[in-house]
């Protein structure tokens, strides 16, 4: 009968070639905690395995997705969590992804009702600060620093100071999320919904939101794609 035999050790170049990191790059992601420590020779040489390859191909999707910081700390996590946390920790990725995916697409309705000059006919419906603040999933004083900042105006104030938002502040409220999400600054926001009401206006906020979409896309098919490694290393825990 054969005996099993173990994968022969890999030096930190044959990490970094398969990897696609340069050798101090998987030397900094092991002092970070992305990948386990090396095994060391008696001549202070690492030794690693084709598990490290994994994780650093994980890794490298987690902050495609994620940024850099969220999967350094994920990556950590992993190594250690059971199979149920870990799974709940990746699938908390897809989630927000999809959540990012559904506010941009809400700031694309709410940029076609300004292009259509929604305004004569729509229903009274309003929100609430709180109801607005869960909807977008920001805090109310998010949205208190941004009424501050003049990029939006609650529609109405009761008597005792209560913020009510209709149809319309609430599409302006998504279009600032999305604008936010996709790196405007502040000033770059009142630029934005200032330029709204313009052909060219609407035009360029509405070419921001379909990058920020295939963005998001791309960010969605990349995490799929670490899924393989991801497992793995949660397997190897």
């Amino acid at each position: 009968m054969l005996e099993e035999t173990q994968p022969a050790p890999l030096r930190t170049v044959d990490v970094a070639r398969e990897s696609g990191y340069s050798v101090q790059q998987v030397r900094d992601l092991e002092r970070l905690g992305v990948i386990p420590p090396a095994v060391r020779s008696a001549n202070s040489y690492r030794s690693y395995t084709p598990l490290h390859v994994r994780a650093l191909r994980a890794y490298r999707g987690l902050a495609e997705a994620t940024g850099p910081f969220e999967a350094r700390r994920l990556l950590t996590e992993l190594r250690t969590a059971t199979p149920t946390d870990a799974a709940s920790a990746v699938n908390a990725v897809h989630v927000r992804l999809a959540r990012e995916r559904e506010e941009a697409l809400r700031a694309q309705q709410a940029l076609r009702a300004i292009e259509a000059e929604k305004g004569a006919g729509h229903d009274d419906d309003t929100m609430t600060i709180t109801e607005l603040a869960g909807a977008l999933g920001v805090r109310t004083s998010t949205l208190r620093f941004w009424e501050e900042e003049g990029l939006l105006t609650p529609e109405r104030v009761t008597s005792l100071r209560a913020r009510r938002y209709g149809p319309s502040a609430v599409g302006t409220a998504r279009i600032v999320v999305a604008l936010r999400s996709a790196g405007y600054g502040i000033p770059a926001v009142r630029e934005a919904l200032a330029s709204l009401p313009q052909d060219n206006g609407l035009e360029e906020t509405s070419r921001v939101l379909r990058n920020r979409l295939d963005r998001i896309a791309a960010r969605t098919v990349t995490l799929l794609r670490a899924g393989a490694d991801l497992a793995a290393v949660i397997d190897a825990r």
